[in-house]
């Protein structure tokens, strides 16, 4: 679920910066991409870290 939640989080970011370099209107200015591949960031983390937890309890 978490690594989920991480992918789109990406893929709203990729799409963004997508938008912005193709001469469009960012609907995210660099405070809001910033935030946005922090909450990226966290969500993985976690996701690796409870998929970690989850294999150290199955052995």
């Amino acid at each position: 679920m978490l690594l989920a939640l991480a992918s789109v989080l990406f893929a709203v970011f990729v799409i963004n910066v997508s938008i912005g370099s193709f001469g469009g209107s960012p609907f995210l200015g660099n405070v809001g991409e910033m935030l946005l591949l922090l909450a990226v960031s966290i969500v993985f983390v976690a996701a690796v870290l409870r998929g970690e937890a989850d294999e150290k309890i199955r052995q």
